[in-house]
């Protein structure tokens, strides 16, 4: 609109000079440039008040965020609100719980200090190591998609910030969390202890392998790309269990993949083009 604006004002603009220099005349074209000038004004002046009417009018669309965000506003609470209605509610998450968690969730705590104001963009950020963060649309869809129900024991390969982790945390007590790069394993654990989700459990390894010991899972999310599932978090997910990953090349894009194990079958879903840093450790071999 203010484009329109702009331009009806120039025109005014230009016949009110032209307006100017014919003041004196009393033939007809000196009449056609007066009646011109208050065309173009009556024009201008009716949408600039339609403009006004419109930034006024009230949005009867917008939905009430406050139930999806912490009680209490803090520094960053405008922020959470924005990144739920500008890069998740209109780009189509729209499970209650995911859009809850993600407004439960203080981000900025999961990223370095000088990185805090852009914590909410919708883009990664590097946490150290060659590593990221994913952007907030991204840990929201993933989380979408693997359907979670207050209960289920997830497994997490990449903790990395542990910010993914805290965002599942907020729908299951029973997050297991593996990352390889043992700086960010105390990394992780640090921003979930200063969050409050001490029962998060994080550890150094491999998460090739999964995590044995606490298996079976109902779900597993691989937060780095892989060019094929590995075998033994296969064998570790619940029959009826979802795993979500980057599948595909791992230099450039990969497919942000659903699998559903019913039995001795596996289900596979597409779901969108992602691009992830890739899965180090015994999945380069």
């Amino acid at each position: 609109m203010l484009f329109w604006q702009t331009l009806f004002f120039s025109a005014f603009a230009l016949c009110m000079v032209f307006l100017i220099i014919n003041a004196r005349r009393s033939d007809k074209a000196g009449l056609k440039w007066v009646i011109l000038g208050v065309l173009f004004l009556a024009s201008f002046l009716a949408l600039l008040r339609i403009d006004v009417s419109d930034e006024t009018a009230p949005d009867i669309d917008s939905p009430d965020l406050s139930v999806y965000l912490s009680n209490g506003e803090d520094a960053y609470w405008s922020h959470r609100h924005n990144m739920l209605q500008n890069h998740l509610i209109a780009r189509g998450i729209a499970d209650p719980q995911v859009l809850r968690a993600m407004g439960h969730v203080k981000r900025h705590l999961f990223v370095q200090e000088h990185q805090q104001d852009s914590a909410y963009n919708d883009h990664p950020l590097p946490i150290g190591e060659g590593q990221t963060i994913s952007q907030p649309y991204v840990v929201a869809l993933m989380t979408e998609i693997l359907d979670l129900s207050p209960g289920d024991r997830v497994l997490e390969i990449g903790s990395g910030s542990g910010y993914q982790a805290a965002v599942m945390a907020e729908i299951t007590d029973e997050i297991f969390s593996i990352e390889i790069k043992e700086s960010l394993t105390d990394f992780a654990r640090n921003n979930l202890r200063r969050a409050g989700y001490d029962k998060v459990m994080v550890k150094h390894g491999d998460g090739y392998f999964g995590w044995e010991e606490h298996a079976p899972f109902d779900a597993i999310i691989i937060t780095c790309a892989a060019n094929h599932i590995p075998p033994p978090l296969i064998l570790q997910l619940k029959d009826g269990g979802r795993l979500v990953l980057p599948l595909g090349d791992v230099t450039y894009y990969q497919t942000l993949t659903l699998i559903s194990k019913n039995g001795e079958d596996l289900v596979v879903d597409h779901i969108t083009d992602v691009a992830f840093v890739p899965m180090t450790g015994e999945a380069l071999n």
